[in-house]
């Protein structure tokens, strides 16, 4: 099967990748195509972690790495290839699990946040962060809405008691979430409606019909109240949650995920262009402290329990 494929190009189109993004894995694929040799190697790294023979993603990546490398290419950009030449594999698996093919477009979009965060960080294209997409890949992590959801389980050395009553301890199934970089803001519907459309596919986990959705995010940094203004998503997004536990640092290490690539500089340089990076810049000069945390949200299908 030829690498650059009607495939691959309706995937770029559909996600509307970068112009700067289509003309370098265009090139990169065609390139697969003519050099027979680069090609078939590069196959056999792709078909052995897709049917797998390799120990996993992370390996399979390695491996791709040095093979670019050899041939002169980017290591962000032949990684990001090897994941983008699962798709079609990936796309068939799902038809085949019955599961809906919003799910898998809505999931795949994760690959053009990551491309978008690695052009405005490195300045390539590519992924950075190329081993994030085994959960997608194993089929374990979906997107519904604006979150993405996989399950897991609460390991937490002590037990936590919500508002409504939920008692959660220590290997108690959570549904944990993530929220991509997808430039969709956070408001109360969008929110709302990611949590009813993923409720469905694991209520027939929690026998009392509560889903507990939980998730682990700089965003859930309980001093935003003290800096961000009233307006902003992120304090409503922190609403939804009951904290469980939260920790400070002597610094911002998801600075990047606000400044690009701008996260680098001192911070009286960091961009003050959006009212997010002007507070974060401010706390950062009085304090040079930021931090993260880790909450759940108990969700009936309709709303959530206090």
């Amino acid at each position: 099967m030829p690498h650059y494929n009607d495939f691959i190009v309706s995937f770029m189109e559909r996600y509307h990748y970068p112009e700067i993004a289509v003309k370098e894995f265009t090139r990169l694929e065609k390139r697969l195509d003519e050099e027979k040799d680069f090609g078939a190697r590069f196959d056999a790294i792709l078909n052995g972690y897709l049917f797998p023979e390799t120990d996993g993603l992370g390996e399979a990546l390695e491996v791709v790495k040095k093979l670019g490398e050899e041939y002169g290419e980017n290591e962000y950009t032949i990684q990001f290839l090897l994941i983008l030449n699962c798709m079609p594999t990936l796309k068939q698996r799902y038809d085949a699990a019955g599961i809906d093919e919003e799910v898998f477009w809505e999931s795949a979009d994760d690959l053009r946040c990551k491309l978008l965060e690695c052009i405005k960080c490195k300045e390539v294209p590519g992924t950075f962060v190329a081993g994030w997409n085994d959960g997608f890949l194993k089929m374990t992590r979906f997107a519904y809405g604006r979150f993405q959801y996989e399950v897991r389980k609460h390991d937490f050395d002590f037990d936590f008691v919500t508002s409504c009553g939920k008692v959660i301890k220590n290997g108690d199934t959570l549904i944990n979430f993530h929220i991509p970089s997808s430039g969709i803001p956070l408001t109360d519907e969008v929110r709302l409606a990611s949590y009813k459309k993923a409720y469905p596919h694991y209520r027939h986990l929690f026998p009392d019909g509560k889903v507990i959705f939980c998730c682990g995010s700089w965003l859930l940094y309980p001093k935003h109240r003290e800096f961000l203004p009233p307006t902003s998503n992120i304090l409503k997004f922190m609403d939804d949650f009951e904290l469980v536990s939260w920790a400070e640092k002597d610094h911002f290490s998801n600075d990047w995920r606000v400044f690009d690539k701008y996260a680098e500089l001192p911070y009286e340089q960091w961009p003050r262009d959006t009212s997010l990076r002007r507070a974060y810049a401010d706390w950062m000069m009085k304090t040079g402290h930021a931090g993260d945390g880790f909450g759940v949200i108990v969700f009936d299908g309709e709303r959530i329990c206090r």
